[in-house]
């Protein structure tokens, strides 16, 4: 797998944690207000199923090394019961991502040094 391909399908499974994230709220805020049962009802299913899925797909992205093993726990342990710890997981794994490519590129791209 390339690194873009796999860069592509990281910023999909962060999309889809940003995702999930805002069906929860959305379910956290219609209980907090009593909402109508059948909306509840349907943002409670959202949020089963993008977790059943979200917890699939963690699991291959891990098995490819595209997400890491500590990622991939915390989403599919802790975000069936806060997706929000899964969506900070993924900004906090890219930005780890992106410090790590800064650094390969500027090692990768020093001048030899002068003696």
């Amino acid at each position: 797998m390339t690194e873009e391909t796999s860069d592509r399908a990281f910023n999909g499974l962060k999309g889809l944690s940003f995702v999930h994230s805002a069906v929860y709220l959305g379910l956290l805020t219609i209980w907090l207000i009593d909402g109508p049962p059948k909306l509840r009802a349907g943002l409670g299913w959202a949020h089963g199923l993008i977790w059943i899925g979200m917890t699939l797909l963690v699991i291959a992205a891990a098995r490819k090394a595209i997400v890491s093993f500590r990622l991939a726990v915390l989403v599919a342990v802790i975000g069936g019961l806060g997706p929000f710890a899964g969506t900070i997981g993924f900004v906090l794994e890219g930005r780890s991502r992106k410090r790590e490519k800064a650094e390969s590129y500027s090692v990768h791209n020093q001048r030899p040094m002068e003696r």
